[in-house]
């Protein structure tokens, strides 16, 4: 994978308005994994997409009465079939994080950059998406030099108490594991 003037190349580009700039001389180098679905626990649909460009309609379902309203995103979505759909260039801050705390600096959203993959926090994560995933994170930490392995991190370990994703679904040492044997 390549990364090119802050775009993956093999990502469907889809811009979200819920992005502004970085701070001056903040770039990213901390890289945060989430888990989305939309209605919860369903796979597949336009949902995602339409809550990050602000597009979800509340009457769709009950659910998204409480959600669509907010002003959220992430930088990249790795769907469960494998496909990405890019919404916010790297070098853009996302708003993915909300609260957050990472080694005792906050506003995360700042200096990181977020994935969101489509599945719940209890469910398994497919095959695809931990190849996906590897080629991504891969490709970022070759394009950001201040980027490593020790600054990946789940939403959860960012929002403890507040948020739980990726969850118990996600398997870490397998997806370490397989991103150390790629470098």
């Amino acid at each position: 994978m390549k990364i090119e003037a802050g775009y993956l190349r093999e990502a469907r580009q889809v811009l979200s308005p819920n992005q502004d700039a970085r701070p001056v001389a903040c770039p990213p180098e901390l890289l945060v994994l989430h888990s989305i679905s939309l209605p919860p626990g369903e796979y597949g649909g336009a949902a995602i997409e339409h809550l990050f460009c602000n597009r979800l309609n509340p009457n769709a379902h009950p659910y998204y009465r409480d959600i669509a309203n907010l002003k959220v995103s992430a930088h990249l979505l790795i769907r469960r079939c494998g496909e990405l759909i890019q919404f916010v260039n790297f070098d853009a801050r996302a708003w993915h994080a909300g609260q957050s705390c990472y080694q005792g600096r906050e506003r995360c959203n700042d200096f990181s950059i977020g994935i969101e993959l489509e599945g719940t926090d209890t469910d398994a994560f497919a095959a695809v998406q931990y190849r996906q995933l590897t080629g991504v994170c891969l490709a970022l930490l070759d394009y950001y030099p201040q980027m490593s392995l020790a600054k990946i991190t789940g939403h959860e370990h960012i929002a403890p108490g507040r948020k739980t994703d990726p969850g118990v679904g996600f398997n870490w040492p397998a997806f370490f594991a397989q991103l150390k044997s790629a470098q």
